[in-house]
């Protein structure tokens, strides 16, 4: 077996330094090594490093005999088990949970001039949150967020939604009530040609007014009122007659085609015939009578100019 010298990093080398390390040699039965251990490379390195070369410290030998070897990965934390992850995200769940429900609580309408705790309560203490994550103790029920401030009584929210419907329905009379006092109360019964107006002609009296226009132009009401007669006459082939609300009525003659049955209520503008040219004609046309509430004829054409209407 053949020997080397030892090495050394720093200074001359001593008769210590030079003591023969066996290697192999060719019919050597095994090859000593020396362990590859902290204590016998610390014990090395202090024969080189301490002063005086290769005198050991006592001290520095008796805490590498105390140090044992540790194993690999010590230093890491084992994961922990499935079982208390699980817990932990449903901690986490329920936790978002409450501080979602509490910001809503916080942020909601109404301007209420309650206490901040009524507002804004805590969700859980440290030793409940310690609990719930499994690290000792009983975990007890999440603490109930105070919704009595904002949420109202049901008999509150129907008297509530009940004066809606009534403001409503006020709101709704009062834009019909406008529109009625806006409505036009008289108009005119025809449009065309006037071409013939109260008084004698032909020898006799004429005790209406003609409006000439085609076959098929509508007729109307003048006034509001009731149906009091609506189909033949003698002389106008058909007519219609409404009774107004002041007793007046009105007559409309040689009609070709009555839209209204006896008793309907109309309203002035609403068309109640076409025009023809039934009956004692010369064409078609709007013969158009009014009959005070004595039912006496009267000069229609005053009687509409009173009114607002005008037939030229």
């Amino acid at each position: 077996m053949a020997t080397v010298a030892a090495v050394r990093c720093h200074g001359p080398v001593t008769s210590q330094d030079a003591e023969s390390v066996p290697i192999d040699s060719p019919g050597s039965p095994a090859r000593n090594v020396r362990p590859d251990s902290p204590k016998t490379e610390g014990q090395a390195l202090a024969q080189h490093r301490t002063p005086g070369g290769s005198q050991s410290s006592p001290a520095l030998a008796d805490a590498l005999s105390q140090t044992g070897s540790r194993p690999k990965g010590a230093h890491r934390l084992p994961p922990p088990p499935s079982a208390l992850r699980g817990r932990v995200v449903v901690a986490a769940v329920a936790a978002g949970a409450f501080v979602a429900a509490g910001a809503g609580q916080t942020l909601a309408p109404g301007g209420n001039s309650a206490s901040a705790s009524d507002e804004v309560a805590p969700l859980a203490s440290g030793r409940s949150a310690v609990a719930a994550l499994g690290m000792g103790g009983t975990a007890p029920s999440p603490d109930v967020v105070p919704l009595s401030s904002q949420i109202s009584d049901p008999s509150l929210e129907v008297e509530k939604l009940a004066k809606s419907q009534q403001l409503r329905a006020e709101l709704a009379k009062r834009a019909e009530q406008e529109a009625e006092r806006n409505r036009v109360k008289f108009v005119k019964p025809a449009s065309g040609t006037f071409t013939s107006g109260y008084g004698a002609r032909w020898g006799a009296t004429h005790y209406g007014l003609d409006i000439a226009n085609r076959i098929g132009t509508p007729i109307y009401t003048v006034a509001d009122g009731t149906i009091v007669a609506a189909g033949p006459a003698s002389g106008f082939g058909l007519w219609v007659k409404v009774l107004h609300h002041d007793g007046t009525t009105t007559v409309y003659g040689h009609v070709d085609r009555i839209l209204v049955k006896e008793g309907k209520k109309v309203k002035a503008g609403e068309q109640i015939a076409t025009m023809g040219n039934r009956g004692f004609s010369t064409g078609p046309h709007l013969h158009f009578e009014v009959w005070n509430s004595g039912g006496r004829k009267i000069n229609p054409l005053p009687w509409l100019n009173e009114r607002g209407v005008f037939v030229r």
